[in-house]
């Protein structure tokens, strides 16, 4: 791609998310979310695979769809109540259509059929900015409206989102689908502590995105879509592998690297709220995540050559580890020992 196209393309992104992400009016927020995603899609289809190109048309699809929705929601409470303020959402139909409009951009479940495809038709570059910077404003505005939201259908499809983003997740041999579930069970973290504690929420989305940079920035480094080509990484990139390990870790929220802490809170606050079946439900749904990233971790440093493997051999070689994928990983194992600041904090 024209290097000179790439920047128009990413500055439109962040034009976009920030016009969304400042606004308190409904169009303008709708402006937002249409020049983002009128953004990203060439940068889908770049590669004119097409694989990619059907990627780029079920996401066109499925965003303009949950565009949609949101105007049609905003236009339904300013009929009722003559408010276009984001933060005025009080008809409950329009809460409702809102609701699935933010869920279908976002892939909670049901509305999640169209993320693990475009991800996987996508570079993981590109996969890096849809699961992470695309979900900024869309969580933005649930942000914003978290007062007008019905929190039993919100639980509803948190707990759904976790148990399914684990349970298909488990016999995926590629690498961006299994991200791609990743970021569906995360989503529903994200989701069931919306209502009680939105700070929370956007806390578990930063350290999400942090350890999924890492993660996705890693395989870039590696060149690994797959299972069986990820078995050889520890021979060619040790570094790498290893910290692939922690991260992948970190991301399943064990103690003591930093994906624990957003689990933690979040957790606690359930019980707070006498949501002990949620909490108990949560906890045992991400096991079915740990699962699967035990199976990269697995593949990525403890398989060891000879074994069998589909694909062609590649040259050894010893390329400097990225100072940027380095400070990410510090910051996604080490954490951890800020949760009495952040926990104060909120």
């Amino acid at each position: 791609m024209n290097p000179q196209a790439k920047l128009i393309f990413i500055f439109s992104l962040l034009l976009g998310s920030t016009i969304t992400i400042s606004s308190n009016h409904w169009v303008m927020a709708w402006t937002g979310l249409e020049i983002n995603t009128l953004a990203v899609l060439p940068l889908i289809s770049k590669s004119h695979h097409p694989r990619a190109i059907e990627a780029a048309t079920k996401y066109f699809l499925v965003q303009a769809a949950a565009s949609t929705l949101v105007l049609f929601s905003s236009m339904t409470n300013a009929w009722h109540t003559g408010q276009w303020d984001i933060t005025q959402l009080t008809h409950p139909t329009s809460s409702l259509i809102l609701t699935a409009a933010i869920s279908m951009k976002l892939g909670l479940v049901p509305f999640h059929f169209w993320f693990p495809e475009v991800l996987q038709g996508s570079s993981l570059t590109t996969g890096l900015l849809l699961s992470t910077v695309m979900k900024f404003p869309p969580i933005t505005l649930l942000y914003m409206t978290f007062s007008s939201l019905n929190p039993t259908l919100l639980t509803t499809m948190a707990i759904l989102s976790t148990a399914l983003g684990g349970w298909m997740g488990l016999n995926q041999t590629q690498t961006r689908k299994i991200m791609a579930f990743s970021s569906i069970s995360h989503l529903g973290w994200m989701a069931i502590i919306l209502i009680y504690c939105p700070k929370l929420t956007l806390l578990n989305f930063f350290l999400y995105s942090l350890m999924t940079a890492t993660v996705l920035l890693i395989f870039n480094s590696m060149k690994d879509l797959k299972l069986s080509t990820l078995m050889t990484a520890w021979a060619k990139t040790p570094s790498l592998s290893t910290m692939l390990l922690l991260t992948l870790l970190s991301l399943a929220g064990l103690p003591p690297l930093t994906g624990f802490l957003p689990k933690w809170l979040i957790i606690q606050e359930l019980t707070k709220q006498d949501m002990i079946t949620a909490a108990v439900s949560m906890s045992l749904l991400s096991l079915l995540g740990l699962f699967f990233y035990l199976r990269l971790a697995y593949c990525a440093t403890i398989t060891l050559p000879p074994h069998t493997t589909n694909h062609m051999k590649q040259w050894h070689n010893n390329k400097p580890v990225s100072p940027l994928i380095a400070v990410l990983t510090t910051v996604s194992i080490m954490l951890l020992p800020m949760s009495p600041m952040m926990a104060y904090t909120i």
